[in-house]
């Protein structure tokens, strides 16, 4: 969500000086990517995870501030919902045992956070859409406590000047609207960092979108909303619609949504950025004092404030990010098409997957996008969106093909390839792709365990339709905590 703010600048003048200072950051990139020495020594990944916080009656728990206050952990911090929260794990490789370090630092940090949970009367659920949220919950009342969400808010509800309405058509259909963009706490997702070369940037990202659609697919994990089961993965379709600042007549117009996920492969990192800047108006004029062109003439990194604020603002599912550490700057990818849960192996797997496949796709003579049309990888996408592990999709040499024989048959052999290029200890890669391949096997993710354990529910118990989303979510809030795959969940 961006940084921290104290003042929020809203004035005409303001918005003019920080459209001014975003595109001089622009240009110092644009000078930094033909010149300069980035941070190109190895392929450090990162997640972060954000998390739901429900009671004892799996409803959602407004509590988000004691238990930070409690936990005094920077890893850990606020999210959009008082119901949630976020957690960043440390970067780190992922060769030899890099995923078994994974594994025990988020497993260990949520041990603590559930510790102070317990003392909040709460537990913490890893979950896309937390199935018992209503729309009573998802007001402005409820959002978290930072002025950076109220800023965003404010911004957002004015772009838009009328309600935002949702209407999502899946198994069965939710009409909505409301006033603020408190629906997006809905929307909880584990998000994979990868740093890349700045002259292969465009190489990962392509492959990162080429796969979005089979990624979501596989994990699915978010198939109800207030009640109703709708999409596979209705985290997707909820978030494009719940903070779309267009009014019908800017969609007719073409104008883009600020969710989006793009419309042309790339041949530079520095497409995306000029597209940002060049589409988007500015949400949070925030400006600095940093001179980006002083700093790079005096030998320095530029910070580069504006662009990343205003980056930060549009919400691709594979986003650029350019950050500097340790003096150095350096690019990743952003990878934020997977939902939360169900547990953190499965998290891992997923991990393991995309960054296989990624690696390996990036590295090709024969590049999967110049065989596959943009517009089919965005059909790719909500097709693996809306149903899931049952989806089929199109792929270049394969046609109409299923995800689950797509995944088996290329996709996996290509992920076992990519993290073996990466230096992945083979008891890991084997760990975490087996979970994958066990997913298409049995057919069983965390969307199709849900939408069973609700239809075992409702039809061989009796339980209405609220009382069954209460039953399985008590009941995957328990197999969570065995950080057991969900494809060997039991249903009944």
């Amino acid at each position: 969500m961006g940084k921290d703010l104290s003042v929020v600048v809203s004035a005409q003048d303001d918005r003019v000086r920080y459209r001014r200072k975003v595109r001089r950051c622009l240009d110092v990139l644009a000078l930094m990517l033909d010149d300069f020495a980035f941070d190109t020594e190895s392929p450090t990944t990162g997640l972060e995870i954000e998390l739901n916080l429900m009671d004892g009656d799996a409803e959602p728990a407004m509590c988000n501030a004691e238990i930070l206050a409690n936990l005094a952990d920077p890893r850990f911090q606020t999210e959009l919902g008082q119901f949630n929260l976020e957690l960043n794990a440390r970067p780190r490789l992922i060769s030899g045992n890099g995923f078994a370090d994974y594994e025990r630092d988020i497993v260990d940090s949520l041990a603590r956070a559930e510790d102070r949970a317990r003392k909040s009367d709460s537990t913490i659920v890893l979950i896309g859409s937390l199935p018992t949220l209503q729309p009573d919950h998802l007001v402005l009342a409820n959002l978290s406590a930072n002025e950076r969400y109220r800023a965003l808010n404010d911004q957002i509800v004015g772009a838009r000047g009328e309600q935002f309405s949702v209407d999502i058509r899946g198994v069965e259909r939710l009409q909505t609207s409301n006033d603020s963009i408190a629906p997006e706490a809905a929307c909880t997702s584990v998000q994979f960092h990868l740093r890349v070369p700045r002259d292969r940037f465009a190489a990962y990202w392509n492959a990162s979108q080429a796969v979005a659609g089979i990624q979501v697919a596989v994990g699915a994990n978010s198939p109800y909303l207030h009640g109703r089961q709708l999409w596979a993965e209705t985290r997707i379709a909820l978030f494009e619609q719940a903070t779309d600042t267009r009014p019908d007549e800017l969609k007719a117009q073409g104008v883009r949504p600020r969710v989006w996920f793009g419309e042309r492969w790339i041949d530079s990192v520095l497409d995306l950025f000029e597209e940002n800047v060049r589409y988007f108006p500015p949400l949070l004029p925030i400006i600095d004092d940093e001179d980006p062109v002083g700093v790079l003439e005096a030998g320095g990194v530029p910070i580069l404030g504006e662009l990343r604020l205003h980056n930060g603002t549009v919400y691709r599912w594979n986003r650029p990010v350019y950050d500097v550490m340790n003096g150095r700057p350096h690019l990743r990818v952003e990878n934020r098409v997977m939902p939360a849960g169900p547990t953190v192996i499965d998290m891992l797997a997923n991990a393991a997957f995309y960054f296989g496949m990624a690696w390996e796709l990036a590295a090709e003579e024969d590049p999967i996008w110049t065989r596959l049309p943009f517009a089919t990888a965005e059909d790719n996408f909500h097709a693996g969106a809306r149903r899931g592990i049952e989806a089929t999709v199109v792929w270049p040499h394969s046609g109409e093909i299923s995800v689950t024989d797509l995944v088996l048959d290329v996709l996996l052999p290509k992920a076992y390839a990519g993290l073996d290029r990466l230096g992945v200890d083979s008891v890991q890669r084997d760990r975490l792709l087996g979970i994958i391949e066990g997913r298409c096997v049995s057919g069983r993710n965390g969307a199709t365990w849900q939408a069973s354990a609700v239809w075992s529910a409702e039809h061989s118990r009796g339980l209405s339709r609220d009382a069954a989303l209460h039953d399985m979510l008590l009941r995957y809030s328990s197999l969570q905590k065995t950080n057991c795959p969900v494809h060997t969940w039991p249903v009944d």
